[in-house]
C-alpha cells in the first residue's frame, strides 16, 4: 500500500505567473481519488510535479510505495514507438535501465562478436533477470494477449501508431492495474477508451487495492469510483486546491455549501472591519477634544491593526462562468430524411427521420460509421442546394454512400469536428477570428468579440492562436463559432470529450436553450442522459433504433418498434 502527501506546494510558470499556490491534499492508502478543474489550471502540471518529471520549487510531496505513471500523452503516439518500448515506459526504473544496457549490448554483438562483447552481453541478460526483466515479461504477455488480443512475443516490435487511441490506453492500464506499483497517477485514463473499455476501467478501480490519483471528466466515471475529489480552484493570485471527502454524488452540494459558509465568513469579517474602523475613527475625533480618550484611541488602532493583519478568511474560488447561447431557429417539421442510406464499407441502408427540435445521440463502437454519418449531414446532406449550404468555411471531406439523406427546409448544419481539425483557423488569434468573420458570420468590433470570447472564459487567450489552446478551449471555441454562425441543425461529434465538468453543464444547458435539432455522437453516459432518442450503429452494420442508451451490444437491446409521429 502506498499514500501521497503534498504540503503547501507553490508553483511558478517560466512567464513569472503563479499557477499553483500554497496546494495541500492528501490521498491515502487505498483510495481512488479524482483531481478535477477546469481546462488549464494546473492538473497535469500538478501530477507532474508529484511524479517528479516537474522540479519543486516550494513545499514539500512526500509519499510511500512504489509510483506507475500513465501520462497525458498515452492514446496519441503516432511516431515510431513499438509496444515495447511503451510498456517500458510504465516498467520500473530497473526495469528500464536493464532492457537499455540489453539494447546497447546486442547492437555491440551485431558488430563485433569477440569474447568480452560476449561477456558484456550475458552480464546485460543478468542484470536484467536481476531487475525482474523476464518476470515481467510474463506479465506484459498477459497484458498483451488481454488488450490486444495477441500474446507479447508477437506484437512487441509492433509499432504503437498502428494500434487505436484506445488500444493504447487499455495497454498501458493493464500493465499499470496488474503491475507491483501501489501508487498510480493516472492522467485522463478514459480518453479514447469506448463504453465497455470506460465499464471495464471503473471494475478494475473499484477491485485495486493500490492507491490511485487520476483526472478526469467523465462524471459517469468519477460518480462509480471516486471515494474522494481534489479541485484545482482558479484564484487570482494563484490556484489553490480543496478536498471533498465524499464521492462525486454529494459533490456539487458539497461545493456549493462551502461557497455559501465562505460567503457568510467574508460577510462577518467586513462586518467587523467596518465596525473597528467606525469605531477608530470615533476615538479619533473623540481624542481631539478629550486628552482622556488617547488611550483608548490608541488601543482600537491596535486592535484594528491585529484583525487587518490576521486577514480576511479564505476568499471563495473563482468559478468559472461559461455561458453557452445557443440560438438556432424555426426550420421545416422534418428536419432530416434518410431512405435506404447506406454508408460504403461501414453500414447497411437504413431509414431514420428526424423531427424539428429533438436531441438525437448517436451510438456505436469505434469504426462503425457514426462520424461518417454526421460528416454527410454536416455536408448538406446527399444531394446539397444553396438552402442547406453547412456554415464554417471548410467543408468535411466527402462521404462515400448510397440512398438519400435529405435536409428540410430552413435547416442549416453546423458541425462539431472530434479531432477540432481546422485549418482555416490555423495561425490566427480568437481575436482575430471573431473581429473579421467570413462568409457564415459577420465580423464584430474588437470589444464585442472579447464580450463573447469572456462568455466562455476564453477572454485571456485572445490574443493566442487557435492551434496552440488546449483541446478543451478550442472545442469551447468552436462551441463559440456554432454560436454566431446561425445553425438550426447541430452535427456534434463528441463535444464533451476535452470539455470540463463546467463547460459541459454549460453545453447541456445550451443545448436546452437552442431552438432547433441536435444529432450528436457521443461516448458521454453523462451527457446521453438528457436525449431524446439513441440510434445505434451496430457492429454487424445495421443501424437500430433503441429505447435506451446501449453502450454494449452483448447485452439485450430494446428496439423502437416504429418512429414518433
Amino acid at each position: 500500500m502506498g499514500h501521497i502527501d503534498v504540503a503547501r506546494l507553490t508553483f511558478t510558470l517560466p512567464d513569472g505567473r503563479v499557477l499553483l499556490d500554497d496546494v495541500s491534499f492528501r490521498v491515502g492508502d487505498g483510495a481512488i481519488v479524482a483531481l478535477v478543474g477546469a481546462n488549464g489550471a494546473g492538473k497535469t502540471t500538478l501530477l507532474r510535479l508529484v511524479s517528479g518529471d516537474l522540479d519543486l520549487q516550494d513545499g514539500a510531496i512526500t509519499r510511500s510505495g512504489g509510483l506507475g505513471v500513465m501520462r497525458q500523452f498515452v492514446g496519441q503516439l503516432r511516431d515510431d514507438t513499438t509496444v515495447r518500448d511503451l510498456l517500458l515506459t510504465v516498467a520500473p526504473a530497473a526495469v528500464r535501465d536493464g532492457a537499455a544496457a540489453v539494447d546497447v549490448a546486442e547492437l555491440a554483438m551485431m558488430d563485433r562478436d569477440d569474447e568480452p562483447t560476449q561477456l558484456a552481453y550475458a552480464h546485460a541478460l543478468s542484470d536484467w533477470a536481476d531487475a525482474g526483466g523476464y518476470d515481467i515479461e510474463v506479465l506484459w504477455d498477459t497484458c498483451c494477449t488481454s488488450a490486444l488480443g495477441q500474446p507479447y512475443d508477437k506484437v512487441q516490435w509492433r509499432e504503437v501508431r498502428t494500434l487505436s487511441g484506445g488500444e493504447q490506453k487499455r495497454l498501458v492500464l493493464e500493465a499499470l492495474l496488474r503491475g507491483r506499483e501501489e501508487v498510480l497517477l493516472l492522467d485522463e485514463p478514459d480518453n479514447y477508451l469506448d463504453v465497455p473499455g470506460k465499464e471495464w476501467l471503473e471494475a478494475r478501480l473499484a477491485e485495486t487495492p493500490k492507491t490511485v490519483l487520476f483526472v478526469s471528466h467523465d462524471r459517469e466515471l468519477l460518480a462509480r469510483t471516486a471515494t474522494a475529489v481534489v479541485t484545482v480552484e482558479l484564484g487570482a493570485a494563484g490556484n489553490t486546491t480543496w478536498t471533498h471527502p465524499g464521492g462525486f454524488a454529494t459533490y456539487h452540494a458539497a461545493r456549493a455549501g462551502r461557497f455559501a459558509r465562505l460567503e457568510e465568513l467574508r460577510r462577518r469579517w467586513d462586518e467587523e472591519h467596518a465596525k473597528l474602523k467606525a469605531l477608530v475613527q470615533m476615538y479619533k475625533v473623540k481624542a481631539k477634544y478629550n486628552d482622556s480618550m488617547a488611550g483608548r484611541y490608541q488601543a482600537a488602532q491596535t486592535r484594528l491593526r491585529k484583525f487587518e493583519e490576521a486577514g480576511p478568511p479564505q476568499e471563495i474560488a473563482r468559478e468559472q462562468k461559461v455561458s453557452m447561447r445557443l440560438q438556432g431557429g424555426r426550420t421545416g417539421k422534418r428536419a432530416v430524411v434518410c431512405e435506404q442510406l447506406g454508408l460504403s464499407g461501414l453500414m447497411a441502408p437504413f431509414d431514420l427521420e428526424v423531427w424539428f427540435g429533438e436531441r438525437v445521440a448517436v451510438l456505436g463502437a469505434n469504426g462503425s460509421g457514426k462520424s461518417h454519418f454526421l460528416r454527410l449531414l454536416a455536408l448538406g446532406g446527399s444531394d446539397p442546394d444553396a438552402e442547406h449550404r453547412p456554415v464554417g468555411d471548410v467543408l468535411p471531406p466527402p462521404v462515400a454512400h448510397e440512398g438519400v439523406a435529405r435536409l428540410g427546409a430552413r435547416v442549416r448544419p453546423g458541425w462539431f469536428a472530434q479531432t477540432h481539425e481546422h485549418p482555416e483557423l490555423v495561425g490566427r488569434t480568437l481575436l482575430e477570428i471573431l473581429h473579421r468573420g467570413d462568409d457564415h458570420r459577420d465580423g464584430m468590433g474588437r470589444e464585442h468579440a472579447s464580450r463573447k470570447l469572456d462568455r466562455y472564459e476564453l477572454a485571456h487567450a485572445a490574443e493566442l492562436a487557435f492551434e496552440s489552446l488546449s483541446g478543451g478551449q478550442q472545442a469551447r471555441f468552436q462551441i463559440l463559432l456554432l454560436e454566431l454562425s446561425g445553425a438550426t441543425l447541430l452535427l456534434l461529434d463528441e463535444p464533451t470529450d476535452n470539455l470540463d465538468l463546467a463547460s459541459a453543464e454549460a453545453l447541456e444547458e445550451g443545448l436546452d436553450a437552442f431552438e432547433g435539432t441536435v444529432v450528436a455522437v457521443t461516448h458521454d453516459r453523462w451527457f446521453a442522459k438528457g436525449f431524446d432518442r439513441f440510434v445505434l450503429f451496430s457492429g454487424d452494420g445495421t443501424v437500430r433504433e433503441t429505447v435506451e442508451a446501449v453502450w454494449d451490444e452483448t447485452r439485450p437491446v430494446r428496439e423502437v418498434s416504429a418512429y414518433p409521429r
